[in-house]
């Protein structure tokens, strides 16, 4: 489970850079062209989601068009290659770590929609905050990236060694 769940956080991360690089390309008349209507958008999110939010509501309204998008299409999308469970599982991880009260308390009721058991989900919450506490280890004690990189590389080479020897 952990292996999946830092495979999937890091998936999760290169499209989050790889999309807003896509998007930092596009140019913006194109982008304004191609953006559905803010009435266009309400709709769209009371057809999924049967409701519009108050938190849509507040959101500026040049921007939710694409902010709505980028919800849709990561976050309520079933048919993505992280599957829904890790999803709500890896969000509730960040949102313990920003923190975010409002983001725990959707990302904990939907990934218990989805099926996470409560073992699933105090798991997803250690594993934040092993790796708030690593994070804090290595960026304070300034360990060289370098050196860091090829003992990990070193580890995993050795466990897929002992791996392969089973």
């Amino acid at each position: 489970m952990q292996s999946r769940l830092t495979s999937a956080l890091f998936a999760l991360v290169l499209t989050s850079v790889a999309g807003t690089a896509v998007q930092a390309q596009t140019a913006p008349a194109a982008r304004k062209a191609a953006m559905p209507t803010i009435e266009d958008t309400y709709r769209d999110i009371q057809a999924t989601l049967g409701l519009v939010p108050g938190f849509f509501r507040a959101y500026p309204e040049q921007g939710l068009p694409g902010a709505w998008l980028d919800f849709k299409g990561v976050q309520v999308a079933e048919n993505t290659r992280i599957d829904p469970k890790m999803k709500q599982l890896i969000g509730l991880a960040v949102s313990a770590q920003v923190p975010c009260g409002y983001c725990v308390y959707f990302h904990t009721q939907v990934a218990k929609a989805y099926g996470a058991t409560p073992e699933e989900i105090k798991e997803a919450v250690a594993l934040a905050a092993i790796s708030r506490h690593w994070s804090t280890v290595l960026n304070g004690m300034a360990i060289d990236m370098a050196s860091f990189k090829g003992e990990v590389d070193a580890s995993l080479r050795i466990a897929a060694e002992r791996a392969a020897k089973k």
